[in-house]
């Protein structure tokens, strides 16, 4: 099926996903959407947008010591209408996600990773450990903004592996090759595959998937901005500060909202991790 964004997807692509548990969707954002979000997340780290966690630095620092400061950022579409517009609600995921999990679909958050050379990886995990949907609607879509390659840390699946359980974490004991974060255990994890694209591709990936990505060894930097997105029927049972456990922090990213009338909130820290 051809969208009217441009962007193809076919009947056994939709079957791969739910098959795999993921899928890679070539080209889906355009050079000209990668340069912006790019720039954008240059602007975001200078803290040019303002923000009590993103402080602005000294101008005269060059863009390679700035940059070099962040791994990850947390909703940046909160605070930048170029990651909201050219991210989160980008026309091209929208269309895929209605095919994956649509027609109606929210997203919950976003994340900018900027992962350095020399950073750290995340320890294999799965999403729903930490937006618990449980209805498997739950869906991450990754545009990445640097080809990612196994040499500076491309993300790894298990393919298949989000029929599986939910499984239980515990700490790493790989400091050097993965972040705080814990890791997920007790599977076999054999079977991955690194999942390597060039700049512009996007990659869908279900909740329960399995997995994880390495330390960055290449001298360039692997930037990403991965948002997850669920079927908007769907609660969100993340308690807010009301003890509510339909999270409304969310954001309509494709058909209706069927609990329109409850309202949203888009108040939502921004936090750079450093």
């Amino acid at each position: 099926m051809t969208n009217t964004v441009g962007v193809s997807i076919t009947k056994q692509e939709v079957e791969s996903y739910h098959d795999n548990g993921y899928l890679v969707v070539p080209g889906l954002a355009s050079q000209q959407d990668v340069e912006e979000l790019r720039t954008d997340a240059l602007r975001i780290c200078r803290g040019e947008y303002p923000h009590p966690n993103l402080e602005p630095v000294d101008a005269g620092l060059a863009d390679d010591e700035v940059l070099r400061n962040f791994l990850c950022i947390h909703h940046p579409h909160k605070i930048s209408p170029v990651m909201l517009e050219r991210g989160v609600k980008h026309p091209g995921l929208a269309a895929v996600l209605q095919r994956l999990i649509g027609p109606d679909v929210k997203c919950m958050q976003s994340m900018l990773f900027v992962k350095p050379p020399g950073f750290q990886g995340q320890a294999w995990h799965q999403d729903e450990i930490y937006i618990p949907t449980r209805d498997r609607s739950l869906t991450g879509g990754w545009i990445a903004l640097d080809d990612a390659t196994i040499e500076n840390g491309c993300l790894y699946v298990i393919p298949g592996s989000h029929k599986w359980a939910l499984y239980d974490q515990r700490a790493h004991d790989n400091p050097e090759e993965f972040d705080f974060a814990g890791e997920s255990f007790g599977f076999d994890d054999s079977g991955e595959i690194p999942v390597e694209v060039l700049a512009g591709d996007a990659v869908f990936f279900n909740g329960y998937l399995l997995h994880r990505s390495r330390k960055n060894n290449s001298a360039n930097y692997r930037r990403v901005l991965v948002s997850h997105y669920m079927n908007a029927w769907s609660l969100l049972p993340w308690p807010d500060l009301a003890g509510h456990m339909d999270n409304r922090k969310i954001m309509l990213v494709a058909g209706i909202d069927p609990y329109a009338h409850k309202g949203t909130g888009e108040n939502c820290r921004t936090i750079g991790f450093r």
